[in-house]
């Protein structure tokens, strides 16, 4: 029996890559970020602060510099006249002939080229600057001047030294002439002057941070009280939109200019939001209607069955429904008709066709029609009649009473299309803003509807249209009409009447305009 060959061991999987380090961040990186979290005021007050502290800074500095470079001169006038006199008196040995009276000189000493003292004022071996901080190539005359002792902290022995070269060398030949002034008035003064520019300072910048706070909460304020309106705009605080950033007209800066566009950009939101409600409250206004008699439609279809030949006809009425509610649809989008003016739609036949449809709406005998001006053309493409003859039903249904009438007639060179109906009617106070949207009576507040039928179409009048509201005497015209115009029928009933120019010249061709829909199938 051979024995069974052993399974290959795997192949060791690959050791997973380190994630590479993320790369450093430098000091001064770090410090600029954490700057940046801190309040615009506070940076704005850093940086004011700042820049005072150099400019102080500077300014003392020079003070500073100025008043040491004034006293240095006075106590060099004392060593160089002390300095030549000296210098005469001098010996070869290095002995001083005469001693030195009526200076302020504190001492003096006469040195060898080695550095030792041949002669002082005063007694000891130390000379007052080492012979290592004087120049080895000099000339007889030249003169080093230096200071021994610190400013701070204060020395009491401080000094101002100045080395004149004898012009001789050797040991024990005199070769520098050391020559010193106290310095303790001088380094008084200057103590005296760094502790006034410093608490000087000191205020200055208490004063400057104080008065920058100020500043920049002053500046800031406008723009906290613009993030405050913001954001009761944002909240839907009472008045929303309407709200505006109060920006003082007498002023133009850079917070009044940031207002002021502010204002600009919300006055182009409450546009574009308006534009937008407004398709919202049309779309659902204008598709109520269609999308109720596409139901209807599909529902009476449904309502028993029906041959294959049927369904092909029933099928070709509900996809000219879906054409003309597509089409609606696109009207809405554009915010226009989708069709110009053109050549003449017949007026009675696109109203006949829509009455049919509706009919499917209302019961029994709710609905009357009286259509007389066969073959009128008017220049309102078929589905802005159309639109305009629904809205109105809609709103005779809405806010009127059964039954609803609808005639037409020719009259003057006019298509009168009528819509009465049998309710109480408008208010007479009402009739001077019905036309405006969401303009609706005391007594409609608690039916359906939003106040749009009439304002739609009125929007939908063509150049020469006029839409007429009339009752008991009192009516409302609303659109610019055009001469010789037929004046209004004045009945008891709520009249709605949308009064068109005839269009003249020969009909267009025949076909099936949106309105032309066929009746639904019983």
């Amino acid at each position: 029996m051979t024995p069974a060959k052993p399974a290959p061991e795997p192949a060791p999987s690959p050791a997973p890559s380190p994630a590479p380090s993320p790369a450093p961040v430098s000091r001064r990186t770090r410090l600029r970020r954490r700057v940046s979290r801190l309040p615009l005021r506070r940076r704005l007050v850093a940086g004011f602060v700042l820049v005072m502290l150099v400019l102080l800074t500077s300014a003392g500095g020079f003070v500073y510099w100025r008043v040491e470079y004034a006293l240095d001169r006075g106590l060099d006038d004392d060593l160089s006249t002390a300095a030549s006199t000296l210098a005469t008196r001098v010996g070869e040995d290095g002995e001083v002939s005469a001693p030195l009276t009526g200076t302020p000189v504190a001492a003096w000493q006469v040195l060898d080229a080695d550095g030792q003292v041949l002669d002082s004022s005063t007694p000891g071996e130390v000379p007052l600057l080492p012979v290592t901080e004087l120049p080895t190539d000099h000339a007889a005359g030249d003169t080093v001047t230096e200071d021994v002792g610190s400013l701070l902290p204060a020395d009491a022995g401080a000094v101002r030294v100045r080395a004149v070269a004898l012009g001789t060398s050797g040991t024990g030949r005199p070769a520098w002439l050391l020559v010193a002034v106290d310095r303790a008035h001088r380094d008084e003064a200057l103590r005296e002057l760094v502790l006034q520019l410093s608490l000087t300072s000191l205020g200055a910048l208490v004063v400057s941070g104080f008065v920058g706070d100020l500043l920049a909460r002053a500046a800031l304020r406008p723009v906290e009280r613009y993030r405050t309106r913001a954001l009761q705009i944002a909240d839907g605080a009472k008045g929303g939109l309407a709200l505006r950033l109060d920006v003082p007209p007498d002023r133009d800066d850079e917070i009044t200019r940031l207002g002021a566009t502010f204002n600009h950009l919300l006055d182009v939101l409450a546009v574009a939001l308006e534009r937008e409600q407004r398709f919202v409250r049309d779309a659902g206004h204008e598709l109520r209607t269609p999308l109720t008699l596409l139901r209807t439609r599909i529902q009476l279809t449904l309502r028993r069955e029906r041959s294959t030949e049927e369904l092909r006809a029933a099928l070709r009425e509900l996809e000219v429904d879906v054409d003309a509610l597509a089409e609606l649809a696109s009207v809405l989008l554009a915010g226009a008709a989708p069709e110009s003016l053109g050549s003449g739609t017949d007026a009675d036949a696109t109203a006949r066709a829509v009455l049919r449809d509706y009919a499917a709406l209302v019961p029994g005998d709710d609905l009357r029609t009286d259509l007389g001006a066969p073959g009128a053309r008017v220049s309102p493409p078929p589905s802005s009649l159309s639109r305009t003859l629904v809205n109105l039903l809609d709103n005779a249904r809405a806010h009127g009473a059964a039954p609803v009438t609808v005639t037409s007639r020719t009259d003057a060179g006019h298509y009168v299309l009528a819509v009465a109906d049998a309710g109480p009617g408008m208010p007479p106070a009402l009739l001077a803003t019905a036309t405006e949207r969401f303009v609706r009576g005391d007594e409609a507040r608690g039916r359906a509807g939003s106040g749009l039928g009439l304002s739609l179409v009125a929007g939908l009048l063509p150049p020469g249209g006029e839409l007429r509201l009339c009752q008991r005497g009192e009516h409302r015209v609303e659109g610019p009409g055009s001469a010789g115009a037929p004046p209004c029928a004045h009945t008891d009933a709520f009249t709605v009447t949308v009064v068109l120019p005839l269009v003249t010249g020969p009909p267009p061709g025949t076909g099936s305009g949106p309105g032309a829909t066929a009746g639904p199938t019983a």
